[in-house]
């Protein structure tokens, strides 16, 4: 009789256990390799995101790709088929996004990808609509870096990049702009990321004396063009993008760097910010977390964007349990659903208002102007 009395309470736990069953977020992230003073800060925000979100329990399972193009891809496959994530965030380089698209359209689970470059989720199409990000786009950013040429006076400028998906898409957007405000790009140079010399490219561009020199590098390897030019006695502005704002660009960069100009995301002289920026608040909350955890001064604009992918999971978590359960096909598109529709979702870097042709969802508050000074990023009003 007890027997048969408790297969009744057995098959309810095992189905209360079913409802409830663990919401399983798969992570790979540049953590060494090239792109690591990028990945380190994005993996370590990780474990300041939540471990329960509207009554369930949140796994992350997270994977190191090296930096590395190939390794992402198998992670992301190793992260679906054999994990079961619900969702995949990362990665932290552009040429590992793009890479990881087909994988996750495949597999019809969603991605918010941590990597900047428009091209990661437009133009959006069958592919690309179970793609989301979070960094600026390089066109955001370049009109604030062609905005504060024109003001300064700059006609010419040289341009050295990356040699894959980022120095080129940066490239592409930024000729549009600063064609607008009438500013000539005078040399157009590329190099890879693990270039120990730009002789070469530098000589070219001192041989065309431009107003200032734009680099769309990432990380530390962004400081060797600048430094080449330093030496060979370049005395022109410089420009890097948003993918040098953390620490260690500034730690390996030191004197060559100072007097640099670059957008960033709020996040980075969140301190500095007026009182009344629609920023402040949520950009100083990740700010505490993380140097709470790993010290004053530790926080980087790379951690702010694995902040904003746990900000916008969260934000869709809720609407998604709504329409199934974790762990199923249906729960992934309704994950989907409710990224795409997300509004006013207040992060470190922005406030995110989805739409179906708008993977993004950030607007100009996303970005001001920086300069570094004295070794510290300092914010320009």
């Amino acid at each position: 009789m007890i027997f048969k009395k408790t297969l009744p309470l057995i098959a309810a736990l095992m189905l209360a256990g079913v409802a409830q069953a663990d919401i399983n977020v798969g992570v790979t992230v540049s953590a060494t390799g090239p792109a690591a003073s990028l990945g380190i800060p994005e993996k370590n925000t990780i474990a300041l995101m939540p471990t329960s979100i509207a009554g369930q329990k949140i796994n992350y399972i997270v994977l190191d790709d090296a930096s590395d193009t190939t390794a992402a891809v198998t992670n992301a496959r190793k992260l679906i088929n054999e994990h079961k994530v619900d969702v995949l965030l990362g990665s932290t380089t552009t040429p590992n996004s793009l890479a990881m698209i087909d994988v996750a359209a495949e597999a019809k689970t969603p991605m918010i990808s941590m990597a900047a470059s428009a091209r990661i989720v437009e133009p959006q199409d069958a592919k690309k609509r179970w793609i989301f990000k979070t960094p600026q786009n390089d066109i955001m950013m370049s009109l604030a870096i062609a905005a504060h040429m024109a003001d300064s006076g700059v006609k010419s400028v040289g341009f050295i990049g990356f040699s894959d998906a980022y120095g080129e898409g940066w490239y592409q957007e930024f000729t549009k702009i600063a064609a607008l405000k009438n500013i000539q790009i005078v040399a157009n140079e590329r190099y890879n990321r693990t270039d120990t010399s730009v002789t070469g490219q530098v000589l070219k561009i001192m041989a065309a004396k431009p107003d200032a020199v734009l680099i769309a590098g990432s990380g530390t390897p962004a400081v060797l063009p600048q430094r080449a030019l330093k030496e060979r006695g370049y005395s022109g502005k410089f420009y890097q993008t948003h993918g040098v704002a953390n620490n260690d660009f500034l730690r390996v960069g030191g004197k060559d760097v100072e007097g640099t100009f670059l957008p960033s995301g709020p996040v980075l002289v969140a301190a500095q910010l007026p009182a009344n920026h629609p920023l402040k608040k949520s950009s100083q909350e990740y700010v505490t977390k993380y140097e709470k955890a790993y010290g004053v001064g530790s926080v980087s604009t790379f951690g702010g964007h694995a902040w904003d992918a746990g900000k916008l999971m969260e934000a869709a978590v809720g609407p998604a349990l709504k329409k199934a359960k974790p762990g199923t096909a249906e729960f992934r598109s309704a994950l989907r659903d409710a990224l795409e529709a997300a509004k006013e979702v207040a992060g470190a870097h922005g406030v995110f208002n989805m739409s179906a042709t708008d993977h993004l969802g950030l607007d100009q508050r996303a970005r001001v102007m920086v300069k570094i000074e004295g070794g510290a990023w300092k914010f320009q009003p």
